[in-house]
């Protein structure tokens, strides 16, 4: 069974930030806010997306990615002033 949610005091900047975006969509507000309340339910949260990507095993090392990455940056300047 579909379900009402209410959302209260939106700033007038915020829903007039959002009627824009519906419009260029070529939707109503209610569709726009629809489609991503949808699309974020289906996303996981950020701590279940951390707690999965911590459980992959790499082949790269911290170590091979710090040196990779200072090679891309250069010497560190010289803090000495």
């Amino acid at each position: 069974m579909p379900k009402t949610v209410q959302i209260r005091d939106l700033d007038d900047e915020v829903y007039a930030s959002l009627a824009r975006r519906a419009a260029e969509a070529g939707v109503s507000v209610p569709e726009l806010l629809r489609a991503e309340a949808t699309r974020l339910a289906a996303r996981p949260s950020v701590a279940a997306w951390l707690a999965r990507t911590r459980r992959r095993s790499s082949p790269v090392s911290r170590a091979e990615i710090r040196a990779a990455l200072d090679e891309q940056r250069g010497p560190w300047p010289d803090a000495g002033g």
